[in-house]
């Protein structure tokens, strides 16, 4: 018999998984829209040619970039101005070394420990990111505190909708074990995971902390693990709450990221 502990974690589960569906479906309807703001319509006008951008129905001084949703945990469709475009960046870190990504925050410094013989590409992205000061001065947006227990950060724009241009592919998907006939796996308190769409192979910068043991589908790149002084400061943060006293949405307590570095060791 399913107790109504296990029955409320199942529920708030599928309600995630609801939600990672509907953003999934609201980016790819963007990136639609970003299709259409890149064709070029030529209009023939006494024998000269004319370009014009057509973006939505209005001219180009209108156009605005459209990004993709990454509050699932998830990720960016299109890069917000100013952040980095173009593709995944080159391999430059030893693959059989370990990492520390430590942020320096409002509520204490949170380190990181990464393994880049298991998730090479992951620990790739997050370096070349830092070393350019992309987390530099961004929130942790989402904290979620019933049926699932992380806060999410690596977002410039904020909002869960920032993203750095490019994917990055799922790593390390079998470390937490086989999937329990729920479909999900133990994140124990410490992971650190990948957000995605809900689609394979479409993390991007954004990231979760999990600050008690949650059951999630075994979809999440786990790339990381919080030291014991970095566990204890989230779980402070998540104690604090969720703005307006609801379970899902910004932390009551702030958390800004003033720097973010990445070192071999």
């Amino acid at each position: 018999m399913v107790s109504s502990d296990q029955r409320r974690r199942q529920l708030a589960r599928e309600k995630f998984e609801r939600q990672q569906e509907r953003r999934a479906a609201a980016r790819r309807r963007r990136q639609r829209i970003g299709a259409i703001a890149a064709a070029v319509v030529l209009v023939l006008v006494g024998g000269a040619v004319v370009a014009a951008t057509v973006v939505d129905g209005k001219d180009d001084k209108d156009k605005q970039t459209v990004a993709g949703d990454q509050s699932n945990p998830s990720q960016s469709a299109s890069p917000p101005a100013g952040e980095p475009k173009g593709p995944e960046p080159k391999m430059a870190i030893d693959a059989k070394a370990k990492y520390t990504m430590a942020m320096t925050t409002d509520q204490g410094t949170v380190s990181i420990g990464m393994d880049a013989a298991k998730t090479p590409r992951t620990v790739n992205s997050f370096k070349a990111l830092a070393d350019k000061g992309y987390f530099n001065k961004t929130k942790c947006h989402r904290l979620t505190t019933e049926g699932i227990f992380v806060l999410q950060c690596g977002d410039p724009k904020g909002d869960g909708t920032g993203g750095p241009g490019y994917n990055i592919p799922d790593e390390n998907l079998t470390a937490l074990g086989k999937a329990g006939t729920d479909g999900s796996v133990s994140y124990p308190a410490g992971t650190v995971a990948m957000a995605n769409t809900g689609q394979p192979n479409s993390g991007g910068s954004q990231f979760f902390l999990v600050y008690k043991e949650t059951r999630l589908p075994p979809t999440y790149t786990p790339f990381g693990t919080m030291d014991a002084a970095s566990l204890k400061a989230v779980q402070k943060v998540a104690a604090g709450g969720v703005e307006g006293n609801a379970k899902d949405g910004a932390p009551k307590t702030a958390v800004t990221v003033a720097k973010a570095t990445v070192t071999k060791g």
